[in-house]
C-alpha cells in the first residue's frame, strides 16, 4: 500500500464515518501533515457552492475545514440530489449533467470511475495523506460490480480501510461480523482494523465482546469512541436530527419536514441560539402552537406540495399566518410561492385547499413597516397574515 491514504466505511449510513474522518483529518494536521478528505460519491440535499460556483457534499466540507484547507470539488467528484424515490440529480465535478433514474445511473456510473480515479489522483498528488470516506456499507453485494464509491475505491486508492460500527442502536457486533463475512478475500485483507463508535458507559463491561469479536472475524478492535453530541453537519436523508430536538429555550421553531427536503442542515444555526428550540415538523398538530414555522426548499415541489395538502398542513400554515404567527421560507422556495400567488408587487393571495372555513383567497400586504408580510424573492420571505379589515381593496 502506498501509504498516502486512509479509508473509513461503516456498517451502515450514520454510524459516525464523517465525524471520524472529521477527527482523523485534524489529528493530522496538528501532527504537521498536509491532508485533505475525499468521498467518490455522495448522495445528499444538503450541498455547498464552493469559492468557484461548483456544488460538493457539505460532510467533505466540514472535513476540509478540519484539515484547514479549502473545499475543493475534487473532495467530492460525484454528488446525487434526490428528485423522488426512484430519481436524482446527477452533480459531476460540480456541474450538474442532469436527472436519472436509479437504473439509468447505474448503468452511468462505470463511466464515472476513470473520472473520479483521476480526480482523486490529482488531489492526492498535492497533499501528504488523503481521508477518504466510503458511503453506506461495503457489503451490499448486490452492487458491487457497480461500486465507485467504497471497495473499488479503497482499491484504487490502494488504501488501507477502517470499518466503524454504531453501538447506540445495538447490534453491533453483528453489524460488524456480517459485512466482513461478506467481502471478499482481497477486500477483507485491505481492512486492517474496526472501530466501536458512540459507545455510553463502563468499556471493560464491552471488552469481553471486543476480543470475541477478534477472534471470530481476525481484524483488532483498535478503539472505542464515546457518545458525543458534536453537532456537524449531517449528509443522508437517513439523519437522526428528524427525530429530535435541538436547542432549549422558549421560543419553539417548527420546520416542516418535506419528503424532499433540501439543506436542511442550514437549521441547525437555529438551535444554537440562546433560547430557541428546533424541531421538525410532520403534521398539522405539530405546528399548532409553533411561534415560528419555517418552509425549507424542496427539490420536488409538486410532490411535497400534494403531500403538504394530503397531511393538512397548507392549511394548518394559513391558520397560523391568520393568528398572527411568522412564516418563513427560504428565498426562491417555490413551494412556499405555490402556495402564496404573485398579485402585484406588494399583494399576495394566499390559496387555501380545503373546507376549514378560512376564505379560498386571503389578502396579504407587503409593509417593512408594521411587519405583516415581507416579500424579498431574492432571500427571504416572512409572511404574517393580515386582519381581514387591514386588507388592500382590488
Amino acid at each position: 500500500m502506498r501509504g498516502k491514504s486512509l479509508m473509513v466505511m461503516g456498517t451502515a449510513s450514520s454510524v459516525g464515518k464523517s465525524v471520524l474522518c472529521s477527527a482523523f483529518l485534524r489529528i493530522m494536521k496538528q501532527d504537521g501533515y498536509k491532508v485533505a478528505p475525499f468521498k467518490a460519491q455522495n448522495m445528499a440535499l444538503n450541498s455547498f457552492v464552493t469559492k468557484d460556483g461548483l456544488e460538493m457534499g457539505r460532510a467533505q466540507v466540514t472535513q476540509a475545514q478540519a484539515a484547514g484547507v479549502e473545499p475543493d470539488v475534487r473532495m467530492n467528484p460525484v454528488l446525487l440530489k434526490p428528485t423522488s424515490d426512484r430519481r436524482s440529480q446527477v452533480i459531476v465535478d460540480g456541474k450538474a449533467i442532469g436527472t436519472m433514474t436509479a437504473m439509468e445511473y447505474h448503468c452511468y456510473k462505470p463511466a464515472l470511475r476513470e473520472r473520479i480515479k483521476a480526480t482523486y489522483d490529482a488531489l492526492e498528488s498535492t497533499v501528504d495523506c488523503v481521508v477518504i470516506e466510503g458511503a453506506g456499507s461495503p457489503a451490499e453485494i448486490n452492487l458491487r460490480a457497480g461500486d465507485i464509491v467504497n471497495m473499488s475505491m479503497a482499491e484504487s486508492a490502494d488504501a488501507p480501510v477502517l470499518l466503524v460500527g454504531d453501538i447506540n442502536l445495538g447490534g453491533v457486533f453483528a453489524s460488524l461480523l456480517g459485512p466482513v463475512m461478506l467481502l471478499t478475500d482481497e477486500e477483507r485483507a485491505r481492512v486492517k482494523g474496526v472501530i466501536i463508535n458512540k459507545f455510553r458507559g463502563d468499556v471493560k463491561i464491552l471488552e469481553p465482546g471486543l476480543r470475541m469479536l477478534e477472534e471470530r472475524i481476525h481484524i483488532p478492535v483498535l478503539g472505542v469512541v464515546p457518545w458525543m453530541d458534536v453537532g456537524l453537519e449531517d449528509e443522508d436523508s437517513v439523519t437522526e436530527r428528524f427525530s429530535r430536538m435541538m436547542g432549549q429555550g422558549d421560543l419553539d421553531v417548527a420546520v416542516v419536514k418535506l419528503k424532499h427536503i433540501s439543506n436542511f442542515t442550514d437549521f441547525q444555526s437555529l438551535a444554537l441560539q440562546p433560547g430557541v428550540k428546533v424541531r421538525y415538523a410532520q403534521t398539522a398538530k405539530e405546528v399548532e402552537n409553533a411561534d415560528l414555522i419555517v418552509l425549507p426548499g424542496t427539490k420536488n415541489t409538486i410532490e411535497d406540495l400534494i403531500d403538504l395538502r394530503n397531511r393538512g398542513l397548507d392549511a394548518a400554515i394559513i391558520r397560523h399566518a391568520r393568528k398572527g404567527g411568522m412564516v418563513i421560507a427560504g428565498g426562491g422556495n417555490s413551494l412556499f410561492h405555490a402556495l402564496l400567488h404573485d398579485v402585484t408587487d406588494y399583494d399576495l393571495i394566499l390559496d387555501v385547499d380545503g373546507d376549514d372555513n378560512i376564505a379560498t383567497e386571503d389578502a396579504f400586504v407587503a409593509s417593512s413597516g408594521d411587519g405583516h408580510l415581507i416579500l424579498d424573492r431574492s432571500s427571504l420571505v416572512v409572511a404574517r397574515m393580515v386582519p381581514e379589515q387591514e386588507a388592500p381593496q382590488g
